[in-house]
């Protein structure tokens, strides 16, 4: 999102966490209703290029929506309808502010019953397990697969092993990829995870196992790096040149390149 769509959801969050910690345990509803929103919003251009056009009135798109929405939760209602009412920089960031917004409301739920650690490991153990699966992952991004099937492919997978928010979501990301490719969409729900635990996600692919003590030294060195607390996800990857590659959100950095875990490696070396 650019500048003006980046402010108009911040604003959005605003709004949406004190109504998503009044809600508690009944929040992953409204994030259901929300991602009604979401399908209607990418079922129909001529729908979403309208409540997203800033030459018309505000209290105009609020009232269209509050007709579609005639039969959802007012809370959800109200926060469409401020969603309608700011502005954006592109149409589609309308329809990304409106499933941010569901993504959140579930994993709210998961905030009230203590399970939201748990649901980032699944997640994270979810997208490793699918690696080596090929046909899977193309199935899980296979638009001519229907939705419901594609969900029921994760149901499947899952088998009940997991928690229900996780179930729930990693489901959601197949019945509806949105152009997401489904790995780098679970990716992008740790992000999210990360961001409500005030605390950054790094993936660090090694090519040996880290003992303990590394593992430790190297999150001092990424939480001192990035100013914020940090969750280690380590993939073993023989194949990883130089020994180590952290990811932390967008950015990559290789540490046979970049001097800042070059030092790192020699720390952990040590």
């Amino acid at each position: 999102m650019r500048g003006t769509s980046r402010a108009s959801l911040a604003a959005a969050e605003e709004r949406w966490e004190p109504v998503l910690d009044a809600a508690g345990a009944q929040s992953s509803e409204l994030g259901e209703q929300l991602f009604a929103l979401v399908d209607a919003l990418d079922s129909s251009g001529s729908l979403r290029r309208t409540l997203a056009d800033p030459s018309i009135d505000g209290d105009a798109k609020a009232g269209l929506v509050g007709r579609l929405l005639a039969a959802a939760d007012p809370r959800v209602v109200e926060a469409a309808q401020g969603l309608v009412r700011s502005r954006w920089s592109a149409d589609a960031d309308l329809t990304d502010a409106a499933e941010h917004l569901a993504f959140h409301a579930v994993l709210a739920t998961a905030e009230v019953d203590g399970s939201l650690a748990r649901v980032e490991e699944e997640l994270f153990r979810f997208s490793r397990a699918l690696a080596g699966q090929r046909e899977v992952r193309r199935t899980l991004f296979d638009t001519t697969v229907p939705a419901a099937a594609r969900a029921k492919l994760v149901e499947d997978i899952l088998a009940g092993r997991t928690s229900p928010v996780t179930a729930t979501l990693a489901k959601r990301l197949a019945a509806a990829p949105r152009g997401r490719r489904y790995v780098p969409a679970l990716g992008h729900l740790s992000d999210l995870i990360a961001a409500r635990r005030q605390r950054e996600v790094a993936t660090v692919s090694t090519a040996t196992p880290l003992t303990d003590a590394q593992r430790d030294r190297l999150v001092e060195i990424l939480e001192r790096a990035y100013g914020h607390v940090v969750q280690l996800n380590v993939v073993l990857d023989p194949n990883v040149l130089g020994g180590l590659r952290v990811q932390v959100g967008p950015q990559v950095v290789d540490a046979t390149v970049l001097a800042r875990l070059a030092d790192a490696r020699r720390r952990l070396a040590s």
